[in-house]
């Protein structure tokens, strides 16, 4: 049977740990998909835990919602899946923490360059090309391309299909794949590193667009946007809402926000998308 339902969406994982409620994530950011989008299907995939605590307002949400096969490699195991989950012909796949401002419609028309392409770099919340290298050693130490996978596009093919084979072999192989590269330490892969590698091996320039420099986001990490480390943004900058634009300390962000400080997702944040969902 073809998994294909539709011929675009959007698509995130939501696997909760201990830490961190990622459905709530995914809840929020689909309500503000709803929201800002004018293509605005929607659809999260979801471990067996996690699929349990499913409410009527996620199933109100989102369009699909797909239980995921248990992973032997944890949550990160449920990256690679997306090719095959996924109910889109063309997807758009984010992280759970991240939100629009405004419509991204026509970005569907550049993303067709590829059948895979990975944002390229990222933003500080002046709008600028980030600079700071300090979370990024692994990937200039080891010549890799400055992928993020916050947000991505891919559709169906075989240079997607290579792509995510690759990826699902940097996961399930990454204590051997870690000692062959430079001054690498971690005990468990960064979807950024892996997909890093499967780019890669896949070919960078079959999955980027470096000349687009607008598909990519602002992120929120401290050294990106100039305070210091084990602080939140949310107390350092001033935070603002209005009609749908999200405004850090007066500048207004017209690039999707990885807000990377979960506990941004409040209650009354989700309270306010909900509101300018049925508004929409």
């Amino acid at each position: 049977m073809n998994q294909h339902k539709e011929q675009q969406g959007y698509l995130t994982i939501a696997a909760n740990t201990a830490d961190t409620d990622y459905l709530r994530l995914a809840y929020l950011q689909a309500l503000n998909i709803k929201a800002t989008q004018r293509i605005n299907r929607c659809a999260v995939i979801v471990d067996s835990k996690t699929a349990k605590q499913i409410l009527p307002c996620h199933k109100e949400v989102f369009d699909y919602i797909i239980q995921a096969p248990d992973s032997t490699t944890g949550p990160y195991g449920l990256e690679p899946m997306a090719f095959r989950l996924t109910p889109f012909k063309e997807t758009i796949k984010l992280e759970s923490d991240l939100l629009f401002t405004r419509s991204i419609d026509h970005w569907w028309q550049t993303f067709r360059l590829r059948d895979v392409v990975l944002s390229t770099g990222c933003k500080n919340y002046l709008q600028q090309p980030a600079t700071s290298r300090r979370y990024r050693q692994v990937f200039d130490d080891n010549a890799l391309p400055d992928v993020y996978n916050g947000l991505m596009y891919f559709r169906f093919s075989r240079t997607a299909a290579d792509f995510f084979r690759h990826a699902e072999q940097v996961f399930s192989n990454w204590s051997d794949i870690c000692n062959t590269l430079k001054n690498c330490r971690d005990p468990h892969p960064t979807t950024d590193v892996a997909y890093a590698i499967a780019a890669t091996l896949t070919g960078a320039e079959q999955c980027t667009i470096p000349g687009a420099d607008f598909i990519n986001f602002v992120h929120m990490k401290p050294d990106i946007n100039g305070y210091n480390e084990g602080v939140s943004f949310q107390d350092v900058f001033v935070t603002e809402f209005d009609d749908g634009m999200i405004r850090i300390n007066n500048v207004n962000q017209y690039h999707p926000v990885h807000y990377y400080d979960k506990t941004f997702a409040t209650d009354e944040l989700i309270k306010y998308y909900e509101r300018r969902r049925r508004i929409s």
